[in-house]
């Protein structure tokens, strides 16, 4: 995984958080931190975290590593 990558999917978790703590306590925490939804530096995050989630589509179609195994050999006789 890419560093690109890696930031993407941290951003991506801390809009997840965001998002639960909308549904389930009706709280904007990028809002409170930053000024309220319409200050410049919440729509900053905002659309860093939409284009985050953009990037790590890229993951969700990603064929898994798969782990290639040595045929077992077995003791001579």
């Amino acid at each position: 995984m890419s560093a690109i990558q890696r930031i993407a999917l941290v951003l991506t978790i801390i809009g997840a958080i965001n998002w639960g703590l909308i549904g389930f306590f009706q709280f904007d925490l990028v809002a409170s931190i930053f000024g309220g939804q319409t200050s410049a530096l919440s729509r900053i995050v905002y659309g860093l975290v939409g284009i985050a989630g953009l990037i790590n589509l890229g993951l969700l179609f990603k064929p898994s590593e798969e782990v290639v195994r040595e045929p077992e050999s077995r003791p001579s006789r």
